[in-house]
């Protein structure tokens, strides 16, 4: 059963975490290079697994007595919440693209990107915290893979129209705030339990 409140949560605070990072702006280059579809495909598929992984690793966690999961859980957002706002916009060497514009060779290409770029990415353990701390793995692993495929989208097809409109260091502020907010709640519930 799916709880609608969760996998909103979940969508939001992941979409704003992963909105800024490099993976948007590497489906950009890869989306204006070949065809927008076959790009998208590989990059769901990797952050699909990502996500799987990520969730198995949050559902492991809710073995744990609760007020370690909270004390854990609220440590990492914390933490997640200074690497956001200490993050410095690095330049990411260039993407060589495949010789060809076939399916497999382009899918593969935007696959491998992401599954090397965001393994162990704030967004993964972000996802692993909040399915540790809602103990709730379908809402959780669909509420981030909806947000990674929705960033993905947009990075693929209308980044630099949305990169234009909305600052990126706002969008990293908001996402620090929630991660700010989930952390002191978790630590509060370790502390009150």
């Amino acid at each position: 059963m799916i709880t609608f409140s969760v996998l909103a949560l979940v969508f939001g605070v992941v979409f704003l975490a992963e909105l800024p990072d490099k993976t948007a702006l590497a489906g950009l280059v890869l989306g204006t290079r070949y065809r927008a579809s076959y790009v998208f495909a590989g990059v769901a598929a990797a952050f699909l697994l990502h996500v799987v992984l990520a969730v198995a690793a949050g559902s492991v966690l809710t073995l744990l007595p609760q007020r370690i999961v909270h004390a854990l859980t609220g440590v990492l957002f914390l933490g997640g919440a200074a690497m956001l706002l200490m993050h410095k916009a690095d330049d990411e060497g260039e993407i060589r693209p495949p010789a060809d514009q076939s399916f497999w060779k382009v899918a593969g290409t935007g696959f491998t990107l992401i599954l090397v770029a965001e393994f162990g990415d704030l967004t993964q353990i972000m996802t692993a915290n909040l399915a540790a701390r809602y103990d709730d793995p379908v809402s959780v692993g669909l509420g981030a893979v909806l947000a990674l495929w929705a960033v993905a989208g947009l990075g693929i097809v209308g980044g630099k129209a949305l990169m234009r409109r909305v600052p990126l260091g706002l969008i990293t502020k908001i996402a620090a705030l929630l991660m700010v907010g989930l952390g002191v709640w978790s630590l509060y519930e370790a502390v009150a339990a």
